[in-house]
């Protein structure tokens, strides 16, 4: 039952101005998280991502931090970052709409869930689910109606850390989102009226 114990020590804190040092040291501030991505993925065109680089797409999202933008959670245990949750409008991941598997199903206004990074010792111990816990309300809190996930439906063990940053169907369908469409046949697009 190490999960459950984890998520009881967990705390959830969105991400602010204040909170970019924990951030930093949870990514690395050289990694970035995954390939240096800095949670840009999403957000801008692949050209651009290409184009700014590690340090160019660091700065970038850092103005964005500064900027007052609902972008994601930290998942802290006893004060020690060790998880984040890219959550924010649809329309602040524009990227999405060019993707196959997350293409927008409707024209309804929703909310996304579009990755995760967790801490190499606190993966497999809750830490994901916790922050879809959190994201909903976080979502809710910021009067979303609809929040929305692209998750891959393998076990967590058939993917590389890496490829499972957009998570895996079980944590998200114990918490309650439906699958809207599957556009792959290991590519889901979820959701849950928040």
């Amino acid at each position: 039952m190490a999960a459950a114990g984890q998520r009881k020590r967990l705390s959830f804190h969105p991400l602010t101005a204040d909170r970019w040092n924990d951030l930093e040291q949870l990514f690395g501030p050289e990694r970035g998280a995954y390939g240096g991505c800095w949670c840009m993925f999403w957000r801008v065109k692949r050209t651009e991502f290409d184009r700014l680089g590690k340090a160019g797409r660091k700065t970038a999202f850092r103005k964005l931090v500064k900027s007052g933008a609902p972008l994601g959670l930290i998942a802290y245990d006893k004060g020690r970052p060790v998880g984040w949750c890219a959550v924010a409008p649809r329309a602040a991941t524009p990227s999405l709409n060019r993707s196959v598997v997350c293409k927008p199903v409707d024209d309804k206004p929703v909310w996304s869930i579009t990755c995760f990074y967790i801490e190499a010792k606190a993966r497999r111990q809750g830490v994901m689910a916790g922050l879809i816990e959190a994201a909903i309300a976080y979502a809710r809190r910021n009067g979303a109606d609809l929040l929305e996930a692209y998750p891959w439906d393998v076990g967590a063990d058939g993917l590389s850390d890496a490829r499972a940053y957009m998570g895996t169907r079980p944590p998200f369908a114990k918490l309650g989102f439906k699958e809207t469409a599957r556009r792959r046949p290991k590519r889901l697009l979820m959701r849950i009226e928040v």
